[in-house]
């Protein structure tokens, strides 16, 4: 079992009149990629600000690293860097000044700083506009460059508030590739967001806050595994008798009927799903097409909310 890194313990803040986060506890592990997912207004930046002591909760506490982030904020600091989800750059500046500027605010010494730099900005993938002032960017290399004065550092701990907002579909595919690359590097990021989509390919672990509650926390693949498979067999006409066969199958718990076949869900693994397709094929039902639904993100916290919702 692993350590927990983050650990967040009954957090409440509240504005006058208004309360935005209510007892809110959860730990997170080390090196995971955590989505910390909810509609808008549901408190995700209030609680990525108060994780990383820019906001006194009411009440609570956070520890990063098992520095208490409220008590101990400089050192807490240390261990972490944060993207928030509007942020400025010193137009003026070029790319590699920001990130001196930014290695320099963090104490850094100039012993080997070149090569931090210059590091920094391949991992990041901006290399080639190093000497490009920042205020010329676009919207996904100023991204990028948010990142890299977030790493310069190298934290622990990474919090990216609605990192891929704006993107274009080619700038998100890049972005994904890099939270992957920091956590093999070895960092532990939290990554809040209300597109689903754009968490999809990379995150381990979803964290589900609405109404500022958290509702659940779910390893992914976990939840993939507890959860069933909808397979959507095709096939040119749908008679009762086909309906009836698949409605009698142990592993199959429910049944729908398509233009051009039927779906179901099942509840079993790979090998389970080859015998209903055998046992379908021997009762002479004339399968064109076996296709196997994986559960997306958004499905994993679809079936959440509504779970929740119906308690």
């Amino acid at each position: 079992m692993h350590m927990s890194l983050i650990q967040v313990n009954q957090l409440n803040f509240e504005y006058p009149r208004k309360k935005i986060l209510n007892d809110i506890s959860f730990e997170i592990p080390k090196g995971s990629i955590t989505a910390l997912v909810g509609p808008n207004g549901a408190g995700k930046t209030t609680l990525l600000r108060c994780m990383t002591s820019l906001e006194t909760p009411l009440s609570g506490s956070v520890k990063i690293d098992n520095i208490d982030v409220h008590d101990h904020p400089r050192n807490a600091h240390r261990s972490m860097g944060y993207l928030s989800d509007f942020f400025g750059v010193y137009e003026d500046l070029t790319v590699r000044q920001c990130l001196y500027y930014m290695a320099w605010c963090h104490k850094l010494p100039q012993n080997g700083l070149d090569e931090k730099i210059d590091f920094v900005a391949e991992e990041v993938d901006i290399t080639k506009y190093l000497d490009e002032k920042a205020g010329t960017l676009s919207r996904g290399y100023r991204q990028r460059l948010g990142v890299g004065l977030a790493i310069v550092h190298d934290p622990k701990v990474l919090f990216l508030d609605e990192p891929a907002s704006g993107l274009d579909p080619e700038a998100r595919l890049k972005f994904s590739e890099l939270t992957i690359r920091l956590r093999d590097r070895g960092m532990t990021l939290i990554v809040s967001s209300h597109i689903l989509a754009e968490l999809e390919d990379y995150c381990t672990d979803m964290l589900v806050i609405r109404s500022g509650e958290i509702k659940s926390h779910v390893v992914l693949k976990e939840h993939q595994i507890k959860s069933e498979t909808v397979i959507e067999i095709g096939l040119q006409s749908v008679t009762d008798n086909y309906l009836e066969i698949l409605n009698n199958y142990e592993d199959v718990t429910e049944v729908k009927t398509l233009d051009q076949g039927m779906l179901c869900v099942f509840n079993g693994d790979q090998a389970d799903q080859q015998k209903l397709l055998k046992h379908l094929i021997q009762n002479n039902v004339p399968v064109f097409s076996f296709s196997v639904n994986k559960k997306t993100l958004q499905s994993a916290y679809m079936d959440l909310a509504t779970a929740k919702d119906s308690e």
